[in-house]
């Protein structure tokens, strides 16, 4: 009965949250297209150019963690806690890079819904996901978390 679960037991997968964020911003973008972008904005450029640095980010995250032999997958057990690459600006650089992608997108594609769907993508990945993700951390390597935890900033 007292079992212990070795994993976060998230809410949802990030990258589904994801998925639905930037299909609710298109689906409501389809149904009631609303524009933000003033027009003399080179709109193509600066959306690739964010999603560039926000998909850059989460794979030098997601390689990161991989050469540190630990789960990226937050319904597996994590071995370490990764310290080093972006995880030494911030202890979320895979999902800042999904937020700073969809943002890029969002302006790219000149769609005010899907940048309003960072806010619930933003709030689910939050409470849903690095809340738990944190506590788990904490019961798992303790003061080793809380050490880490005190130097670097959470990033979302």
């Amino acid at each position: 009965m007292g079992e212990t679960i070795d994993r976060a037991n998230v809410v949802i997968r990030p990258p589904v949250a994801w998925a639905l964020a930037f299909g609710a911003g298109l689906a409501f973008d389809w149904l009631y297209p609303l524009r933000f972008v003033p027009t003399p904005v080179p709109r193509i450029w600066i959306g690739s150019g964010l999603f560039a640095a926000g998909f850059a980010l989460a794979i030098w995250a997601i390689v990161t963690f991989r050469t540190a032999g630990t789960r990226i997958d937050t319904t597996g057990s994590t071995t370490a806690i990764v310290t080093n690459g972006p995880y030494s600006a911030t202890r979320n650089p895979i999902y800042l890079g999904m937020f700073l992608g969809q943002f890029g997108l969002a302006i790219g594609f000149d769609d005010l819904w899907m940048l309003a769907a960072l806010v619930p993508f933003y709030l689910v990945i939050r409470y849903g996901v690095v809340a738990r993700e944190e506590a788990y951390l904490h019961r798992k390597f303790g003061n080793a978390y809380l050490d880490y935890r005190s130097c670097v900033r959470r990033g979302l």
